[in-house]
């Protein structure tokens, strides 16, 4: 048993956010039904990494990672069949997610007023750009507008540089992670109100709305005309930021505050002795950072990171090592509590790949199918519905044949 195994979720989602917020779904049991184009897919398939380094839409890590625990079923939307088939998933459905720009579901005849009147308990999580309604709502937008527009982006990277964002789709994974729980809210709601609710969630609004220091630094500009300046990754307090070590980098944070707890990690060193060090605000000093910081870089490169790691951690001094993709992959930790799993692949066969964000007492996450291939469950899936034979039989063979 599992936490959402009574769920039925119709994903007609592509990409990143809204698919990652169907696999949390389908991790923790719920039956998500995954609807892509035949002969295309999701365009999630196109992007790499790819098993053996040559594009497939079969041996895509970022999609293989998106739809564990799926099945997919291949139906074009645009022809009557295709939407017949939708509706009667609809029908036994507790939620659809769709990610179209706004205006196609009505356009394809499966806007909210029709599925509500085909399934009052059913809710449509649509998710967008900017919103279904408003200016914006037909503006495009990717992954570095997203997070310039609505991010914290103006705060990172070098002072004398431009701004950065994070590093890969990180910024669409947190706007999946914002919309797990609104899906989740509106079966709820549906629970306690025997009614489905039509939830308009914007990209843009999941960051904008964000607490990563954006409310902080909002309100200072509003109410100062404040304005957050980027600092440089390394090297910007006594210490603070991200700095060389032996094997890599480590990051401190708001570890200047108190500095007894760095004069233990760092065994009470002679030379944080010299006056010039104790005023609070000499941190703020260029040229006593750099003196301090000649120091400490020496402290820090004669170390690997986890040495600091656990000097840090000894003298509760906030302080990470800042892992490589390797590094985790071999980390004893993630490994001692079971992160990593395996799951057998019809096109890539054994795949290890990060498995549960957390841990439940009970009804956790489960592997119990990897990602499907395009189309793989059309004939099963259409075969649970109320569907004529013979429309199942052409629906099949549109979808790329026995499936």
């Amino acid at each position: 048993m599992q936490a959402l195994d009574d769920l039925v979720v119709l994903d007609l989602s592509q990409h990143v956010a809204a698919p990652y917020a169907t696999k949390l779904m389908a991790d923790y049991g719920a039956d998500v039904i995954k609807v892509e184009r035949p002969g295309v897919g999701d365009v999630a398939r196109s992007f790499g990494p790819f098993l053996g380094g040559e594009p497939d839409p079969e041996k895509s890590g970022l999609f293989f990672f998106l739809n564990t625990n799926k099945r997919s079923v291949a139906l074009d939307l645009k022809s009557p069949d295709g939407r017949a088939a939708v509706a009667a998933l609809a029908r036994k459905a507790d939620a659809i997610v769709e990610s179209f720009k706004p205006g196609t579901m009505e356009r394809l005849g499966m806007g909210w007023d029709v599925l509500h009147l085909l399934n009052p308990h059913l809710s449509l999580i649509s998710v967008s750009n900017f919103g279904q309604t408003g200016p914006y709502r037909d503006y495009r937008l990717t992954e570095v507008s997203l997070y310039g527009f609505a991010g914290e982006m103006y705060s990172m990277g070098l002072t004398h540089r431009e701004p950065t964002k994070m590093a890969g789709t990180a910024a669409l994974f947190e706007s999946g992670a914002a919309i797990a729980p609104a899906l989740l809210g509106s079966i709820l709601g549906n629970a306690l109100n025997g009614e489905g609710q039509h939830v308009d969630i914007s990209l843009a609004e999941t960051h904008a709305g964000g607490v990563d220091r954006r409310h902080a630094t909002a309100i200072g500009y509003q109410f100062s005309g404040r304005k957050t300046l980027r600092v440089a990754g390394g090297a910007s307090g006594m210490p603070q930021g991200i700095y060389p070590c032996a094997d890599g980098y480590v990051d401190f944070t708001n570890a200047a505050l108190r500095p007894d707890r760095i004069a233990d990690m760092l065994g009470h060193a002679d030379w944080l002795n010299d006056p010039i060090y104790q005023d609070p605000q000499a941190r703020f000093n260029a040229e006593v950072l750099e003196a301090w910081n000649a120091n400490f870089f020496v402290w820090c490169l004669e170390r690997t990171k986890r040495e600091i790691w656990a000097e840090a951690r000894r003298a509760k001094v906030m302080c990470g090592p800042m892992f490589t993709t390797q590094d985790l992959y071999e980390d004893d930790h993630f490994r001692g509590r079971g992160f990593w799993h395996t799951a057998d692949h019809p096109a890539m066969g054994a795949v290890e790949f990060p498995g549960r964000p957390f841990i439940m007492q009970e009804g956790g996450w489960q592997l119990r199918r990897p990602a499907p291939t395009l189309g793989q469950h059309t004939a099963e899936v259409l075969a649970e519905t109320s569907l004529p034979a013979t429309l199942v039989a052409r629906l099949v063979a549109a979808a790329g044949g026995a499936k």
